[in-house]
């Protein structure tokens, strides 16, 4: 995936301050139905925000990156125990894309 221009980056994270998380990765980590159901929100989404439990912020940071290589997802800005993740739609979903329900916002 290129890599996001500074001005993608910063449309994106102002679209994604209006969001929530709508992933939530436990003690049991990345497993498979967590894949499944990131790989559909992403999908229909495309810009979406995870929240990832844990206190060790090593352990936190290397499960966002795995996160993103197994969804082939690009990290727009982490904070905290939140990611916000970006992947493009092969066919974008005008009712379902963040993308397009919130343009107002990057105006």
């Amino acid at each position: 995936m290129a890599a996001l221009s500074i001005h993608e980056r910063k449309r994106l994270r102002q679209i994604g301050h209006a969001l929530n998380p709508v992933v939530m990765i436990g003690d049991k980590g990345l497993t498979e139905s967590v894949v499944e159901e990131l790989n559909r929100a992403l999908n229909d989404h495309e810009l979406i925000k995870i929240k990832i439990a844990g206190e060790d912020r090593e352990a936190r940071s290397a499960l966002i990156l795995e996160v993103a290589e197994a969804s082939q997802s690009e990290v727009v800005q982490t904070i905290g125990k939140i990611a916000l993740l970006y992947k493009k739609a092969t066919k974008q979903n005008q009712k379902l894309s963040n993308l397009v329900r919130h343009a107002h916002l990057s105006n």
